[in-house]
């Protein structure tokens, strides 16, 4: 089935990893300074609500063929997550703002509300209420029933599945789990999760990492990972930002995806389908891998605060 899945096309994921404090939010990409985590000037990792930030505007580069990049007119972005073929942004006032492919009913969010944290999967959207309670836009062949989960304080949503992490540091996931993506029950001291293709990645405390699911490509070889501030899940490529703002990459590296090494001064990371973006501390934009659709073309962004990298998308906000 994963072959299958594989095969089928362009696959998505996000990411957003997040580490927590008290009750934290995940998106794609957090901002860590120095192997602490920010108050939430941000990328998916342990943060504060994202409510609690100034908004600004969100900039994209990449495929627009669905519309996930027609983004210039939102304002007062807190948080901005690139899926698949769709592009959210979560808005200070709680509610979120959807574009492009909406063939499974993944931008179907106008009546959400409250809302902390914002994840674009391949064929959903999931949001984070203020409560801890959790809200998914999708009516595909995949069951995301999330109507049950409680004390949530993270969420991540992946190409068929979604996960969510617990104040108390476990992990649950709801959705395909053929490749065995979705065991994570006996996850412990979780401070980020990172739902990929067909795979999960969690952050310990400790700063080790664990994962879960389709190893094919090698994207779940982390366990020899130390000192990671935050993590993100691509398709078939997992990215881990270091204490010390260098990044680590492992998995598929057909476009040279997982070629990180010598980036530095790294605040956030996120891991697409066959491209990686890193945000640097000075508020530009490092990538490396496929760049097809142009969605690497971010060299002239500046005054970043959150990136994303989705199917073949880069999405960003300009602080205001």
């Amino acid at each position: 089935m994963a072959d299958e899945k594989r095969k089928a096309g362009k696959i998505y994921f996000i990411l957003p990893a997040v580490i927590i404090i008290t009750a934290s939010v995940g998106f794609c990409a957090m901002r860590v300074y120095h192997g602490t985590v920010s108050r939430a000037d941000q990328y998916s990792q342990g943060s504060i609500d994202a409510v609690d930030r100034p908004g600004g505007i969100v900039v994209a580069a990449g495929d627009n063929k669905y519309g996930q990049c027609d983004v210039s007119d939102w304002q007062d972005i807190v948080a901005v997550s690139a899926g698949g073929e769709h592009t959210a942004g979560l808005r200070a006032d709680g509610t979120v703002a959807v574009t492009g492919d909406n063939r499974t009913g993944q931008c179907d969010v106008s009546d959400w509300r409250d809302i902390t944290a914002v994840s674009a999967g391949g064929d959903q959207t999931i949001g984070l209420r203020a409560d801890g309670t959790v809200v998914c836009a999708n009516n595909s062949i995949y069951s995301y029933d999330v109507s049950d989960w409680k004390d949530i304080v993270a969420v991540s949503a992946g190409y068929d599945h979604v996960a969510g992490l617990r104040a108390d540091g476990t992990v649950i996931a709801e959705g395909d789990n053929s490749s065995g993506e979705c065991d994570v029950s006996d996850w412990r001291d979780i401070t980020a999760v990172s739902a990929g293709h067909s795979y999960t990645i969690g952050l310990r405390a400790d700063g080790t990492v664990v994962a879960a699911g389709d190893n094919f490509y090698g994207q779940c070889d982390v366990s020899d990972w130390e000192d990671i501030v935050a993590v993100s899940a691509g398709s078939n490529t997992t990215a881990g930002l270091r204490a010390d703002g260098t990044v680590i990459a492992v998995g598929d590296d057909h476009w040279g995806q997982c070629d990180v090494s010598d980036w530095k001064d790294i605040a956030a990371v996120s891991a697409g389908y066959s491209h990686t973006a890193g945000l640097r501390s000075d508020g530009t934009v490092v990538t490396a891998g496929n760049n097809d659709s142009g969605q690497c073309d971010v060299s002239d962004w500046k005054d970043i605060t959150d990136i994303c990298a989705g199917g073949d998308t880069t999405a960003g906000i300009i602080s205001d």
